[in-house]
């Protein structure tokens, strides 16, 4: 199966993100502070309609503090920087905003209910619908990042295009694992890493969502052994 939504998703970020790395230069800052409070909030209350989803809070504390464990024993924070910045020496990148870029946009573009539910819909349905609308919504999003950061949210496109190509294809092969207790499950501790990159985005708290990434293979487990 070809995961199609996520290629159009791919394409759309790269096409946003490249606009974004032009504006740079043109957009004062104080346009560049407002632009991103306003991106801020909004994921912020995202985070909160996914996270409210949520049918079992233990499984969700659980998951949440079982999967940060594992990723700060994994190191997934230093993983993903080195491979970010690989990646910069690669394509000879001066942007001081690589790595910051590439993993805050890879975090807002694959966390997120669309991301999940969208790599679903086309994997168990065929329809890509929702995932046509994440990549509008990804696209002037990556223009927003990319005028602050640079080429790095760019790259963001290869995080997203495995990710949710893999979903795609894993829910087509795997239909019958996914009930919408897990669905819902998995969505609120996606709204709950998704509220981190809020306070990220605001300035409000840096929180290591590297290493909270596991949490949300942990709640597929938990919710399929308890419930």
């Amino acid at each position: 199966m070809i995961p199609i939504g996520s290629l159009v998703n791919a394409a759309a970020i790269i096409g946003g993100s490249l606009i974004g790395v032009m504006l740079h230069s043109r957009f004062p800052e104080r346009i560049r502070q407002i632009v991103f409070q306003g991106l801020g909030l909004s994921t912020m209350v995202i985070g909160m309609q996914m996270a409210l989803k949520v049918q079992d809070l233990l499984i969700l504390i659980f998951s949440i503090l079982l999967g940060g464990i594992i990723g700060e024993l994994l190191k997934l924070d230093t993983l993903f920087e080195r491979l970010a910045g690989k990646l910069k020496k690669t394509i000879g990148s001066k942007d001081t905003g690589f790595t910051d870029g590439l993993i805050t946009a890879s975090l807002i573009f694959c966390i997120g209910a669309m991301a999940i539910i969208g790599s679903f819909e086309e994997g168990i349905k065929g329809d890509p619908t929702i995932l046509y609308t994440k990549s509008i919504l990804d696209g002037f999003a990556s223009i927003a990042l990319a005028s602050t950061y640079g080429m790095g949210v760019l790259f963001s496109f290869i995080p997203v295009l495995l990710y949710q190509g893999a979903l795609t294809i894993f829910a087509n092969s795997f239909q019958e694992w996914f009930s919408p207790l897990m669905i819902e499950q998995l969505t609120a501790t996606g709204g709950v890493l998704i509220l981190g990159i809020s306070l990220i985005l605001l300035e409000i708290k840096r929180i290591n969502l590297s290493n909270l990434l596991p949490s949300l293979g942990m709640v597929i487990i938990l919710t399929a052994i308890f419930r």
